[in-house]
């Protein structure tokens, strides 16, 4: 099997990106499967990564921050029989390696049976490798890194004399390559790009100061933000949340902004994946085939998209990824499994060992013109929810308890900020409320949505 998803140019290995070319990030990894045969394991994997990356941090005009980082690492497991062991290090070297692979054997030699511990079913490995064009590097120095970072906070004061002051702006570059191989004859890889520019402006009238933020992430530089743009939408954010109130206690409507909706998936992602099923830790156990979200919901997984990041032709163990609708019209068809969960529950491997693929959420009743103001007029009256504080999610029961500020609506319009306050629900109920996803979609990591139009739930003011 070969270098997988799309070989890099070989500039990139001229010493400025990458020292290790794919073919000898192959080489280390045989080599290791080797020693780990050579010391009795009964199968082994490994995982070699090299990434570089660029950090760049400005305030007030200023830099702040500069990180360039390099970092390298390999990752070994070895298996005798059922018993499981796994070390790594950050070091190359013939002797390191060899260290880490009996670092690995001498572990698992100590390690209790346990039955679903092995490599994938061999049939459940990838063989076919599209390119997925997920590798696109920034070619940005830090020069240049700094001025797009004054640029963006610039932009942010132009907006009005009430932003007096910022958290910063920041511009961040990085670019990695793996190698994942097993004793099953599995090996693939690929080369990737992440990258991202963000501003945090404080507004202030008076006494009160109110921040907000705003970022744009991809792996293609092209696709990011405007820079001025992304400024003067943060610095607009962090103006509208001036003389924010608080609520008294009543259950309204709740719409949640695009990005805390993606939390909402991530949500549900958590109460389906194989380690809370299987633990019995979540309040979604035993709900394949059930309806678990409203009737016109669907989910649907893409790991072949092309240039975005949650893209992949395989997972971390190397078993093949495949489009599915994970959610049909509100019913749950398929969880988030690993090789190991999925033998916990009797079941086969979805290939989310490592996370989910461009998890998408849509309504069959969303219409193109269905942006946030549209959603905030079909809402009529109720809370529009723009951040989200605290932990106070409880994926045993589903209770979802969390601080929040946004904006209260009346008639289809913002009347005026709000600030501490809590909204509660339980998740299954806010799951089959979803009245209504916007066009206004955007993508945070692995999900992408639109906002969500919740019918109800509870508000208590501070």
């Amino acid at each position: 099997m070969g270098y997988g998803v799309g070989i890099v140019d070989s500039h990139c290995y001229d010493g400025t990106m990458f020292d290790y070319s794919p073919e000898r990030l192959h080489e280390i990894a045989a080599d290791v499967l080797k020693t780990a045969r050579n010391l009795g394991a009964s199968s082994a994997a490994v995982d070699i990564s090299e990434a570089s990356g660029l950090s760049v941090n400005v305030r007030m005009g200023h830099v702040e921050t500069i990180e360039q980082t390099r970092d390298k690492g390999v990752g070994v497991t070895v298996y005798l029989g059922h018993k499981r062991g796994h070390a790594s290090t950050s070091d190359f070297s013939p002797k390191a390696l060899h260290d880490a692979v009996d670092a690995a054997y001498q572990i698992a030699r100590h390690t209790g049976d346990d039955d679903c511990a092995g490599l994938p079913d061999p049939e459940t490995l990838a063989t076919e490798f599209p390119d997925l064009d997920l590798f696109h590097p920034w070619d940005i120095s830090v020069e240049d890194a700094i001025a797009l970072g004054k640029r963006m906070e610039a932009a942010a004061f132009a907006t009005s004399p009430l932003i007096r002051n910022s958290d910063g702006a920041s511009v961040g570059v990085s670019h990695g390559h793996f190698v994942a191989a097993n004793s099953l004859g599995f090996s693939g890889g690929y080369p990737y790009s992440r990258h991202s520019i963000g501003c945090a402006p404080i507004a202030q009238r008076g006494n009160a100061m109110q921040r907000d933020d705003w970022y744009s992430s991809s792996p293609v530089p092209a696709r990011l933000s405007d820079p001025e743009k992304l400024g003067r939408y943060a610095a607009e954010r962090a103006l509208s949340r001036l003389g924010a109130r608080s609520l008294s206690t009543r259950k309204v409507p709740v719409l949640f902004e695009s990005p805390l909706a993606c939390g909402l998936l991530g949500h549900f992602v958590q109460a389906t994946s194989g380690g809370a099923l299987y633990r019995r830790t979540s309040f979604l156990v035993d709900s394949l085939g059930r309806d678990v979200f409203a009737s016109h919901l669907d989910i649907v997984e893409d790991p072949h998209i092309p240039s975005e990041t949650g893209s992949s032709a395989f997972d971390s163990e190397g078993v093949a990824t495949q489009r599915r609708t994970v959610v049909t019209g509100g019913r749950l068809n398929g969880y988030f499994l690993s090789t190991y969960s999925a033998r916990k529950l009797g079941m086969k491997t979805t290939g989310n060992a490592g996370g989910t693929h461009n998890l998408s959420l849509t309504s069959r009743l969303t219409r193109q013109l269905d942006d946030l103001p549209a959603m905030i007029e079909r809402m009529g009256t109720g809370l529009l929810v723009t951040e989200l504080l605290g932990q106070g999610v409880n994926y045993v029961t589903g209770d979802y308890s969390r601080g929040a500020c946004g904006y209260w609506v009346e008639g289809g319009r913002i009347r005026y900020p709000v600030e501490e306050i809590t909204i509660a629900g339980n998740l299954r109920d806010m799951f089959m409320g979803i009245v209504a996803v916007g066009s206004d979609v955007i993508q945070r990591g692995t999900k992408r949505t639109g906002s969500v139009l919740i019918d109800q739930m509870s508000i208590a003011g501070a």
